[in-house]
């Protein structure tokens, strides 16, 4: 039954997205707000542009400390070639993508649209509900 479940029914829809444009030190204090991993980064249009995580934002940091500059913004440190998960991915598969990688989350896109993010967490929860579903009624 567990392999059944798709993405969609378990990720994240109300994700923090970053623009291109954005003040690198703006987006770390965010992630630092809302203890994440890291977010995407998105255009004008939604379309997934990158990711921009814990470890890139190291970059920041080191250039703070070894040349007295800080800042500039997320397009400069962002990963550009970023891995995703379709909505319609099963979720026994995304759990398959987490141990093959450090990643701790993934966007999700439809139809090339950034729509959310599944977790590490997310699929936790998954395998919680499924396996005691009379105690989880929550999905």
């Amino acid at each position: 039954m567990f392999a059944t479940v798709k993405v969609k029914e378990y990720m994240g829809r109300s994700t923090i997205t970053f623009a291109p444009d954005m003040d690198v030190l703006r987006a770390i204090h965010i992630l630092i707000e809302h203890k994440m991993s890291g977010a995407p980064v998105a255009d004008d249009h939604g379309n997934l542009v990158g990711f921009l995580s814990e470890k890139d934002c190291m970059k920041v940091a080191l250039n703070a400390g070894y040349h007295g500059e800080s800042g500039g913004r997320v397009e400069e440190y962002m990963a550009t070639s970023v891995e995703t998960i379709d909505v319609d991915t099963p979720i026994i598969e995304v759990a398959e993508f987490f141990l093959k990688s450090a990643f701790r989350r993934y966007p999700v896109v439809e139809e090339n649209r950034l729509v959310g993010a599944i977790s590490r967490r997310d699929v936790l929860m998954a395998l919680e509900v499924m396996s005691a579903p009379e105690a989880n009624k929550k999905h």
